[in-house]
């Protein structure tokens, strides 16, 4: 499948994009209650559902749009693992089972796009090429 290699860095922009949408209900339903309330009404300074929402909202959106990815998506890993590990794993060792497979999954997400970046089609790019 080599001839796919050549789309690697489009590939890269198009993950960041979908995994960033869907990354965005978590904030979206915390916070704003949509398409199900989480936990009640929203307290951003309340911890960890309030603060996690807010550290979401705000990077998710970076990482979506591509800008400062690389710092967003460090900073979601880190988040994500700390939430793995305050909510999900005092429930069981196994992410199936206590419900932590998506923090699991977006925490090595988020950690490969702050290595690698957002890819051509990123706000990063676009200020990129403005300083050239």
């Amino acid at each position: 499948m080599d001839y796919l290699a050549r789309f690697r860095p489009q590939l890269l922009s198009v993950m960041r994009l979908a995994v960033g949408l869907v990354f965005l209900e978590f904030p979206v339903a915390k916070i704003l209650g949509f398409p199900t309330p989480v936990f009640g009404p929203f307290d951003p300074l309340s911890f960890p559902l309030g603060v996690s929402g807010v550290i979401e909202a705000v990077f998710g959106l970076l990482l979506f749009f591509g800008l400062f990815t690389r710092i967003a998506a460090f900073i979601l890993s880190g988040e994500m693992a700390v939430a793995y590990f305050i909510a999900h794993a005092p429930h069981g060792f196994y992410p199936m089972l206590n419900r932590g497979l998506p923090a699991v999954v977006f925490c090595f997400v988020y950690l490969y796009f702050a290595a690698a970046g957002g890819g051509p089609w990123s706000l990063d790019a676009v200020l990129q090429r403005d300083k050239v």
